[in-house]
């Protein structure tokens, strides 16, 4: 037999003012450098040619974020960008944003027994390279998207007036920034269109649009 202790009454409030407090701080959902480095987020193997696709595919300009999925090889298979909403830095909306790009371009892998493709995301901002909250939120968005999705988390890069940075690993170089004009892209990618019609396609198209 076994004996436990009930939690009183106090206790009990206090735990719940306390998830409630953080579901409402927008604080509470970001990530710190230390912990997204701590966190096991495969390396890419040449992120300079990641970048130099993503860029030249979609032409971010800042506020824009480009969310790519990679097979195993780092070969893209699919991409969207789009804008971000001039709102506080929130991981939670910026998560549903991503998951609602990843829905349209590609089924998820949950029946999966571990995850076999990689989600990175490109940030273009204005400011420089040094880590902000709003790089925080994102990184937070990216990891929870990716687990919904049945994907491995993967980098997060900014693209900023002084280039292009991996955060968390201390990578990145001068070119591709926000001010170059896009290199020729010789990379192949194979986007996974949804099935169109029905409530589900209109749900997105209204996601999309926002």
């Amino acid at each position: 037999m076994t004996f436990g202790f009930a939690p009183s009454s106090a206790a009990a409030m206090s735990t719940s003012a306390d998830l409630s407090a953080a579901s409402t701080n927008p604080l509470a959902r970001m990530l710190e450098p230390a912990e997204w480095a701590s966190a096991g987020i495969p390396l890419l193997r040449n992120p300079r040619e990641v970048v130099s696709g993503l860029h030249a595919r979609h032409r971010p300009r800042p506020a824009t974020a480009v969310v790519a999925v990679l097979d195993p090889d780092e070969r893209l298979l699919a991409s969207a960008s789009f804008t971000r909403r001039s709102a506080p830095a929130d991981g939670w909306m910026f998560r549903n944003a991503l998951l609602a790009q990843l829905r349209k371009v590609i089924p998820h892998d949950l029946r999966r027994r571990s995850p076999v493709r990689t989600a990175v995301l490109l940030y273009c901002r204005d400011g420089d390279a040094r880590w902000t909250e709003e790089d925080g939120a994102w990184m937070w968005g990216l990891r929870d998207a990716c687990t919904l999705h049945g994907l491995r988390c993967g980098a997060y890069i900014t693209l900023t007036r002084d280039g292009w940075q991996v955060l968390g690993e201390g990578r990145g170089g001068r070119r591709p920034n926000t001010d170059s004009p896009a290199e020729f892209f010789t990379g192949e990618a194979l986007p996974l269109l949804p099935r169109t019609g029905g409530a589900a396609s209109e749900v997105l198209r209204r996601a999309a649009a926002r």
